[in-house]
């Protein structure tokens, strides 16, 4: 009997919306062949501003890596899927950095947290990956991370 998982080209979506209940998920978006052109700090700015502005999902903690992107984001009242509202605001992105080379891959990874646990151990995951990169000693000497609305699970 053959138990191979299938070939992924595409990660898999479809966040469930329960109507009273909060929803939070881990976001990785990665630039196009994987290029490094994020670390910088007029890209963290704007990406900043964006998320500021694209709020049917709020963008809580993140962290810029040099050619991907991990983000905690939240539902709000607004009724938009996650896959629209990251369209969205990597076309925001692109329309306001005009950069031709600098181009997102088309697809995003995402990840339901499941409980305050499960936030935790992601976001401590997700905060050291500067670390183990080797880009930085200590994850607070990161300069291309924050906090922009605070978005925790209640439980």
């Amino acid at each position: 009997m053959n138990h191979r998982l299938p070939n992924r080209k595409h990660p898999v979506h479809g966040v469930e919306l329960i109507p009273g209940v909060p929803t939070i998920v881990m976001v990785t978006v990665c630039t196009k062949a994987r290029r490094a052109w994020l670390a910088d700090d007029e890209i963290h700015l704007l990406l900043r501003e964006i998320w500021q502005q694209a709020t049917a999902w709020l963008v809580g903690r993140y962290v810029i890596m040099p050619d991907h992107i991990h983000l905690f984001a939240a539902t709000t009242e607004e009724t938009h899927s996650l896959e629209s509202w990251v369209r969205y605001w990597k076309s925001l992105f692109s329309k306001r950095h005009a950069v031709a080379d600098h181009r997102w891959q088309t697809d995003h990874w995402d990840r339901r947290m499941r409980n305050t646990r499960d936030f935790e151990e992601t976001w401590e995951y997700v905060r050291w990956n500067p670390v183990r990169h080797r880009l930085v000693k200590k994850p607070e000497e990161w300069p291309y991370q924050g906090e922009l609305f605070m978005v925790r699970l209640v439980n």
